[in-house]
């Protein structure tokens, strides 16, 4: 009997029936359900290695709701809080995040707003009790909790307060509704708000003291290298921008890396948010590292709005390289070698500044070397556009080279913008600068007779070269 046949008489027996249906629909579902667990395993793996950090975090949260549990397994420190000692794990629950500054900031704003709430309730509780009798101690304790949550509440849409102190707010009246209300049938309420404090104060200092202690992860680092990587997009797009619209190659191969930098910088245009969530829970941390207390966190948000600035600049030449009206070739050398240097040394210039603010070391004339020749090849452009070099040319077939061009010079304007905004926060913030006493020892002497002549190559990519003499002078 051969395979075939026995696979006919198998399905013949299992088919013919309700029970072969049931059995080919269990095998369906057993297969399907084994490919998912199998795609969510892969999914797991992946997040894993994307940010290790991350199966780090999950420990650490078990971690702290084991410490914590321990408030209500332990019978004395049990007889201590009570069924109280559940607010400690809710808490810890709420509270840790994945960062330190997330975590600090919403430990902070529970600890202090239960505190506040609860004296606030208490101290209603009293006033309603001696003022308003049997009668009217409910009248007034409904009357305050309406102000004091409107009033929080409204407080809530102040952009200051909602920046940083929104949880806190949240708490703050989910606190004194608490102790107020459920204060009316129970007498005490002073007992139950210390208990509740101290059960609060208890859960929000274990995620705090074992984010701090293991493996933290600091919020302020992470906003730093965004600023930085957002940057460095820029810097691949403009340096592969120039190769690709002029169509550039080298032995058949285009001189750009692959196409992907089209495609990295369009992450900065929706950066902003992040950046200023981050930047708020930054504040948060303490010192570390380079970072010492009070480090100018918003200023890496002047940046940031700068590199914003310049990608929507590149988000407009991006559109040139796939328009359906292209400029000949033969319109498009003429502008081809000032274009390919702005191109060229703006992406170093961006390079430059991202690896300076990662290191928290400025260079005090790499990145000032290479806006200069980018500045340079634009005066040069704005030369060539001002000449006219396209009299006898169409019309239409100039207008997206003229744009490009314009936009290349806009750009400089940009990165220049970009650096002045690093060298300020580098300033403020006590960068190191690693190359100035250096460059002062190497600085020739000049005499007085000395004549300085530097001449530009428009048709160089490269940077301006300088031929140095015995003497010390450049010709």
């Amino acid at each position: 009997m051969t395979s075939a046949d026995f696979d006919g008489s198998e399905n013949g027996s299992c088919g013919g029936g309700p029970f072969g249906r049931l059995l080919r629909w269990l095998k369906a579902v057993q297969v399907m359900w084994w490919g998912k667990v199998v795609e969510a395993a892969r999914e797991a793996k992946k997040l894993g290695e994307d940010d290790p950090r991350r199966i780090v975090h999950s420990f650490k949260v078990g971690l702290a709701l084991t410490l914590v549990s321990l408030f209500y397994y332990y019978r004395p420190l049990y007889d201590g809080f009570g069924v109280n000692a559940m607010w400690a794990v809710l808490t810890v629950v709420v509270v840790f995040e994945f960062s330190v500054g997330a975590t600090l900031g919403k430990g902070i704003n529970r600890m202090l707003a239960t505190l506040l709430a609860g004296a606030l309730a208490v101290g209603v509780h009293h006033i309603s009790t001696l003022w308003g009798g049997e009668v009217g101690e409910p009248i007034l304790i409904a009357f305050f909790v309406f102000v004091v949550a409107a009033s929080v509440t409204f407080m809530r849409f102040f952009p200051a307060l909602k920046a940083r102190y929104d949880y806190g707010l949240i708490i703050f009246i989910l606190t004194f509704c608490l102790v107020s209300v459920s204060g009316y049938r129970g007498t005490e309420v002073l007992d139950m708000a210390h208990k509740r404090l101290s059960t609060i104060a208890i859960g929000s200092c274990t995620p705090i003291m074992v984010c701090l202690c293991i493996c933290p992860v600091w919020i302020g680092v992470d906003l730093q290298n965004l600023v930085a990587g957002n940057m460095e997009k820029l810097g691949d797009f403009m340096e592969g921008f120039g190769f690709e619209y002029f169509d550039i190659k080298e032995d058949g191969l285009s001189l750009s890396d692959g196409k992907s930098f089209l495609q990295r910088y369009k992450s900065v245009l929706s950066s902003k948010t992040l950046e200023e969530t981050m930047a708020n829970l930054a504040r948060w941390e303490p010192g570390h590292g380079g970072f010492k207390f009070f480090h100018p966190w918003e200023m890496y948000l002047n940046v940031g709005t700068q590199t914003r600035q310049c990608a929507y600049k590149i988000e407009a030449l991006n559109t040139y390289l796939n328009t359906e009206i292209q400029a000949p070739a033969e319109i498009r050398i003429k502008i081809q070698d000032p274009c390919i240097h702005i191109c060229t040394e703006t992406g170093k210039a961006l390079k430059e500044l991202a690896a300076a603010l990662k290191k928290m070391t400025l260079s005090s004339s790499a990145d000032h070397d290479h806006i200069a020749h980018s500045k340079a090849a634009a005066e040069s452009l704005k030369s060539l556009l001002k000449r006219g070099i396209w009299e006898d040319a169409n019309l239409l077939e100039t207008i997206p080279s003229v744009a490009v061009a314009s936009l290349l010079i806009e750009v400089v304007a940009c990165v220049e913008k970009i650096a002045e905004a690093v060298h300020e926060l580098a300033s403020v913030a006590h960068f190191k600068t690693t190359e100035q006493p250096q460059l002062l020892q190497q600085q020739p002497v000049l005499s007085e007779e000395s004549h300085v002549a530097i001449t530009i190559d428009h048709n160089s990519t490269e940077g301006m070269p300088e031929n140095r003499s015995s003497d010390g002078n450049i010709y």
